[in-house]
């Protein structure tokens, strides 16, 4: 089996990386990550953020960015940004009420990424979406997550979030089966009923059968372990995540 690289999303160490974000990428190298993930750039523009990751040997796994920077006049500059820093997958984090609060706001947003799909394809970048709990939660008779990735190309990326979607009460695997060959990057968080401060494998998710569907039929590509709850500081929370990881057998 091929192994799978991993990444950190940087949102995990955002105070850190807002200090001196080519300090905490050199850390995150030296601790063993192969990648990270964007959730801004702290002020840096492209050639920077570019040069800092050929420096430590870290490929940036994506970034996740607003629905609106995919938009319009945004759309071509976002496609130069991700280019220079050599990043291929634009992911969504989350939509405001405007597209959440209706099963036809959930039908437009597929439908713009669709549509921003077929525009990225060119440039060898894909789009994505990233679920937080709200996603299963039912709305009109329907998981928002279903009403989704029921209606977007198999080209947009399903970024499962393992622990988000169990604050909602929702396993990973049947989503995962659901919509195979498309968890092309998984997000690795924990969730733990008792601990909130849980690091990977100290929770409630089902590791070994996730990481078994990630690897059997997710076509996933990356890896990226997210840690938002601290019983250490948040640098030695993420490594203490990458061990776990390895531990795994990953």
């Amino acid at each position: 089996m091929t192994r799978i690289p991993v990444a950190v999303q940087l949102y995990s160490v955002r105070e850190d990386a807002a200090k001196d974000l080519a300090g905490v990428l050199k850390a995150i190298a030296k601790m063993g990550y192969d990648g990270v993930e964007f959730a801004g750039f702290y002020g840096h523009d492209a050639k920077s953020v570019r040069a800092m990751l050929d420096e430590y040997g870290l490929k940036a796994e994506g970034a996740h960015v607003g629905i609106n920077t995919l938009m319009g006049d945004e759309l071509q500059r976002s496609i130069e940004f991700h280019a220079t820093i050599g990043n291929s997958f634009l992911i969504v984090p989350g939509l405001d009420h405007s597209y959440t609060d209706s099963r036809a706001g959930w039908l437009k947003a597929a439908h713009i990424l669709n549509d921003v799909s077929k525009k990225l394809a060119p440039h060898g970048m894909k789009t994505g979406y990233h679920n937080h709990w709200i996603e299963f939660r039912e709305l009109d008779g329907e998981l928002p997550w279903d009403t989704f990735f029921g209606n977007t190309d198999h080209d947009v990326i399903m970024q499962f979030d393992t622990g988000n979607a169990l604050v909602a009460g929702a396993d990973s695997a049947p989503f995962i089966q659901r919509y195979p060959g498309r968890a092309l990057s998984v997000h690795l968080k924990e969730h733990s009923h008792t601990n909130p401060t849980a690091l990977i494998g100290e929770g409630d998710v089902q590791w070994q059968t996730v990481l078994g569907l990630c690897e059997a039929i997710g076509g996933t590509q990356w890896y990226v372990v997210e840690q938002e709850s601290y019983a250490f500081s948040p640098m030695e929370c993420i490594d203490r995540c990458l061990q776990n990881v390895r531990a795994l057998g990953r």
